[in-house]
């Protein structure tokens, strides 16, 4: 019956054999592995075990290579330089560690948050391209699940996300607040009760979205179905319908910077309010990927940076 090599030949093993091998002497080996020389001893005593020939001679204290132990050598310098560029060939595949990192990001993120990590990205691995795609949180969590993307930034709130699988790395919360033309008559200073606004025409994103889902539970709360004259399917698209005057909105406070000259924000009241939790995502046993390493590393320092964060 042939020996399975698989359980009983370890690259562990074949490590500490061909250090021995280079070595000379068991002490100089255990030194050089950071292990205790009895363990080098164990792992050369089940080799020879395993490859079911003798591999050593004792000369007095000494062990000595046989022709046997150096013509197993050259096939282990093989072996594993062979699972080396294997090794390195499944991890280009799979994306991982290479030059170029693919990230999924909601538009709304774009404004600000996307362009601060990209750019402390670019400092910490200059030579690192970051494709970006563009999506709802439903569309991109699943192309992460598939593996298409590396790493996404969405709104956890909204999104069932299997811990198991995913590391989640909290950014900042986010108000979604109630948004109108600019040529509305409203009194500003008051919070918005959504009831109030029964009589109006709202756009709203397409289902999937992280807002959209905001959206829904807000007018549950508030007991009536809004007449919804379009949806649409990025939030830019959404906010330029508002500013033409064909419908209010929710929106989340983070495109205040760019839409608070040309729409008006209120705050809503308290039955409706809700916070939207951005984070990035991916999959945990990517973990050690220096790439999503970096990633993470600047996501921390990011949200250490934001004002709620002091």
């Amino acid at each position: 019956m042939e020996p399975d090599i698989t359980s009983d030949i370890t690259f562990r093993k074949l490590t500490i054999f061909m250090a021995f091998m280079e070595k000379g002497n068991i002490a100089r080996t255990a030194e050089a592995l950071d292990l205790s020389g009895v363990s080098v001893h164990r792992a050369l005593h089940t080799l020879e075990e395993n490859v079911r020939c003798p591999l050593f001679i004792h000369k007095g204290r000494n062990l000595m290579p046989l022709p046997s132990a150096w013509t197993l050598l050259e096939y282990c310098q093989e072996v594993t330089q062979l699972m080396a560029r294997g090794l390195e060939e499944t991890r280009k595949t799979a994306g991982v560690g290479q030059g170029r990192l693919r990230v999924g990001t909601l538009y709304s993120l774009t404004l600000e948050t996307v362009p601060r990590l990209i750019m402390g990205m670019k400092l910490r691995r200059p030579e690192l391209e970051m494709d970006l795609t563009m999506g709802s949180n439903e569309t991109l969590l699943r192309m992460l699940e598939d593996g298409v993307l590396d790493a996404i930034l969405i709104s956890i709130s909204e999104s069932e996300i299997d811990h198991n699988s995913f590391e989640v790395l909290p950014l900042f919360h986010d108000d979604i607040y109630l948004a109108a033309p600019a040529s509305a008559s409203l009194n500003t200073r008051e919070l918005a009760d959504l009831r109030d606004y029964r009589d109006r025409k709202f756009v709203s994103l397409a289902e999937g979205f992280a807002t959209y889902a905001g959206f829904q539970e807000a007018f549950h709360v508030a007991g009536f179905e809004p007449e919804i004259v379009t949806r649409v399917n990025d939030i830019f698209s959404m906010l330029s319908l508002v500013q033409a005057g064909v419908g209010f909105t929710l929106m989340p406070g983070r495109m205040k910077k760019m839409y608070e000259g040309s729409v008006q924000l209120l705050k809503l009241s308290q039955p409706y309010q809700m916070r939207q939790l951005i984070a990035i995502v991916f999959a945990r046993n990517r973990e050690m990927d220096p790439n999503l390493l970096a990633l993470a590393a600047e996501g921390r320092m990011y949200a250490r940076s934001l004002p709620e964060a002091r």
